[in-house]
Order: structure tokens, then C-alpha cells, then sequence
């Protein structure tokens, strides 16, 4: 009679969850806790027409369909594994299942109790089912990879009756391009598990995963220095840029690719570090393979951030411990706020008037640049200019103009298909010839090999 009952009022529960799902999915006013998903079970319905009273188990990839899946990410899921493994350590005892997904919402990696297995496979939170929103509606995995944003769906916030008894909460992970590569995601079936209870778990996967993206992106530019910031604003990413020997930024994680503009077009062309921080060169002559804790003052005014700067990595570093380089370092920065002070200009051409010479700059490259003209407009004789503007940017006016110059060309030889000497008399040169050697001693090519590689 128990067993009757509790099925009866299982029935008499998920009737009830598809009625509201209709009900919202048709534009009425969603119960308190669903307002958070509505968006999606509207998708589901009128876009993608998922049935909310499918009472079929997920559907679980066969062993040659799971290859093709999981083969693209492998590089991924071998750099992550000690952040999985340091995961599940953490939930298993609550009853979790850990699930590491593609893109496409595919788990194509997990970490669950084989005692529990059973249970895990009828509920479709296992190795090769397919949780992406078109085919299971809302929930977890599938909104994530939608929304591209962390996501916790809660028993009845669920789109399909059958996965009411299920908490997941889903965090994305971004590659080195910025764009969505992978899910993690914690799953359970735990009708009595409440809904803040469940909140924790979801703080855990979006920690672990942005843990991840950093060693992911540090595995991919070990050779290369990397300058993490961070903000202060709670809950923003940690923005890591990967700087060549010439302090170029050719890499930007997602957080730097959208708080600083950066796009792979930009990458490409070269833009320098100095363009966003203040010059400093002493951070880079170390090379021993310490970290180096600074603060970073944002080009043309005086707000500063904590940074943590990694210099490559050594050939001692990867034969004693090829794991330190790639290691997640973000939670250093906090730290490094209160420890480095703010570094004091001594000297130097003051904000406004370093502003004024830097647009003069932009405005009349292509023309003769006097250095009399430009400390004339810093108000200052022409000896003391050259020496405070060295001050402010580390360089002297004449490299200064000629690296905006090489900058210019790069910008005309990625952007246009007229001749190197027309750019090379547009940028500022006297012709082709100065054009290529200033731009091989900058960047160690020519400007035709450039443009070349960008073909």
C-alpha cells in the first residue's frame, strides 16, 4: 500500500510540475524559484519542442558515437584531472556525481561511487549520456552550454517531470580563444536535499572550473610570460594575458578578451603590453622562474590592480616539477593587494599632459614629429621633456613615435592590400626600407613576411 501511494503521489507530483511548465512556457506567471528558468523552459518548448512528460532515461552515446566526442577535448580533460579528482573528493560524500561535458552537453569524463552506479545510470548522470537542452530541456549542463554562464537547476526548476527529484548545478569552462569549450557540472538524486544545501556545490563547480581555464591556459603559453590581474569586484574571473619576449600580448583569456577589448585580430597585429598598463620593463628581466607579485598601473591614469607575473618556463622547472608552471594562481592575488604597494612615479610628465603628447602622436604620425613641437606641447623645454617623458613610459620620444609607427604599419598591412611603400610613407616613413628594418628590429620579421602569415 506504501509503494502505491508514494508512486501515486510521484504521478500526481509530475503532472502537476508539466502543467506548470506549460503554463510558463506559454507566457504565464512563473511560481517563486522558476522565475530563474523561465527563459529556458520557454526555449524548450517553442523552440526546440522538448516533452515535458517523457518519461524516457537520457540517452547514452554508444562506445564508437562516445571516441568522436571525447577525442577533440583530451588535451582539456588531462590538464583538468587534478581539478576533477580535488572536486569529487569534496562532493562525494553528499551523494554527488561529477561530470565533465563538451560543449555540446555530451559527458564525455565523470567521477561517481560505483556503489552507486546503478542508480546514477537509470537517472542518465553517467559517462556518454547526452544532457544538452534540445534533447532534456532545462537543467544543469544544457543551459549552461546555452547561456554560457554558471547555472543551478534545482529539482522542480527542471523542464522534464522525470527529472524533478535531480539537483545539478553547471559552471562553463572557456578555452584560450574565449570561446565555450567544456562543462563541469555535480549532479545528484536527492528528493530531501534543499536548495541551499545545493548552492554550495555550485560555488565549488564554478571555482573548479575557472581553476581549470587557468591551467589550461598557462599549459598553452608556458613559453610565454603571463600577467594575471584581477579585479575587486567580487565574483569577476581572474584576466590572464600571455606577453612574448617584446612584452606583446599574444594571448587573452575571456575575462581579458572582454574587460580589455582584445580580439584575435588584435592579437595578431601585436598590441603591446604598455598600451594598457603603464610601462614598467624591470618586472621582465627576471627569469628564474619565481613568480613576481606588482601592482600594474592602467595606462593614462592612476588606477592600479594586483598582478602576479609568471616568467616562461624553465628547462629545470619541467624536468623537477613539470606540474608548478600550469599551476592555478589566482587566489595569490587577494593577497598581493595587501602586501605590494602601490609603485610612486618619481619624475615623470604629468597625466594630462602625457595625454596630450600621445594623441599629438596618433593624430601626425604619418607627418615629421619635432621633439620640440611635442615638449612645447608638454609645456616643458625640450631637455627636460625627453627626460620625464622617458620617465613616464621607459622610452625615449624617438622610440616611442617609431614603435607607433610600426604599430600603424601593422595595423595598414592586416587591414589593406596597398603597397609596403605606400604604408611605409602613411606610417611615417621615409620609405620602404626604413619601413622593414625599424619593423624587423620590433618584431623579428619583415612586413611582407607579415603580411604573408596573415594570408
Amino acid at each position: 500500500m506504501a509503494i502505491l501511494q508514494s508512486s501515486a503521489a510521484l504521478i500526481e507530483a509530475r503532472a502537476e510540475h508539466a502543467e506548470q511548465v506549460y503554463l510558463v512556457s506559454q507566457g504565464g506567471t512563473p511560481a517563486q524559484g522558476i522565475d530563474v528558468v523561465s527563459n529556458s523552459w520557454q526555449r524548450c518548448l517553442t523552440q526546440y519542442g522538448v516533452n515535458p512528460v517523457n518519461d524516457e532515461a537520457p540517452r547514452i552515446l554508444t562506445p564508437y558515437e562516445f571516441r568522436d566526442f571525447r577525442q577533440p577535448i583530451e588535451d582539456l580533460i588531462s590538464c583538468a584531472r587534478d581539478e576533477i579528482d580535488r572536486l569529487y573528493n569534496l562532493v562525494r560524500a553528499a551523494g554527488y556525481t561529477l561530470l565533465f561535458c563538451d560543449r555540446t552537453g555530451v559527458v564525455v569524463e565523470h567521477r561517481a561511487d560505483d556503489a552507486d552506479a546503478s542508480r546514477f545510470k537509470h537517472w542518465g548522470i553517467w559517462l556518454g549520456a547526452v544532457w544538452s537542452e534540445a534533447a532534456e530541456g532545462t537543467n544543469g549542463i544544457g543551459t549552461c552550454t546555452t547561456e554560457e554562464r554558471p547555472v543551478t537547476v534545482h529539482r522542480n526548476q527542471h523542464f522534464r517531470s522525470r527529472h524533478i527529484g535531480l539537483s545539478c548545478s553547471g559552471a562553463p569552462i572557456f578555452g584560450v580563444d574565449g570561446k565555450l569549450i567544456a562543462v563541469l557540472d555535480v549532479s545528484t538524486f536527492d528528493p530531501e536535499l534543499s536548495e541551499r544545501a545545493h548552492a554550495l556545490t555550485g560555488l565549488l563547480t564554478v571555482a573548479a572550473a575557472r581553476a581549470m581555464e587557468e591551467r589550461f591556459f598557462r599549459e598553452r603559453f608556458r613559453r610565454e610570460w603571463i600577467v594575471a590581474t584581477s579585479a575587486y569586484t567580487a565574483g569577476v574571473p581572474t584576466t590572464l594575458l600571455a606577453v612574448d619576449s617584446g612584452q606583446r600580448i599574444v594571448g587573452a583569456n575571456r575575462a581579458a578578451r572582454i574587460s580589455l577589448l582584445l580580439d584575435d585580430y588584435k592579437l595578431l597585429t601585436g598590441v603591446s603590453l604598455w598600451s594598457i598598463f603603464e610601462r614598467d620593463h624591470a618586472l621582465f628581466r627576471r627569469k628564474d622562474g619565481a613568480d613576481i607579485p606588482a601592482r600594474l598601473v592602467i595606462a593614462g591614469s592612476s588606477e592600479n590592480c594586483p598582478a602576479l607575473i609568471t616568467p616562461p618556463e624553465s628547462g629545470w622547472q619541467n624536468k623537477t616539477n613539470p606540474s608548478l608552471h600550469t599551476r592555478p594562481r589566482s587566489d595569490l592575488l587577494s593577497a598581493i593587494g595587501h602586501c605590494v604597494p602601490v609603485r610612486q612615479a618619481h619624475g615623470g610628465l604629468p597625466p594630462g599632459a602625457m595625454r596630450r603628447v600621445r594623441d599629438y602622436v596618433e593624430t601626425h604620425l604619418s607627418e615629421n614629429i619635432d621633439l620640440a613641437v611635442l615638449a612645447s606641447i608638454a609645456g616643458l623645454s625640450v631637455f627636460h621633456f625627453a627626460r620625464e617623458f622617458k620617465r613616464s613610459s621607459g622610452d625615449t620620444p624617438h622610440h616611442y613615435v617609431v614603435q607607433k609607427r610600426v604599430e600603424r604599419a601593422q595595423d595598414m598591412l592586416a587591414r589593406s592590400h596597398i603597397t609596403l611603400a605606400e604604408i611605409a610613407i602613411a606610417a611615417g616613413f621615409t620609405d620602404q626600407s626604413h619601413l622593414a628594418r625599424h619593423f624587423r628590429q620590433m618584431l623579428g620579421t619583415t612586413p611582407r613576411e607579415f603580411r604573408r602569415a596573415l594570408l
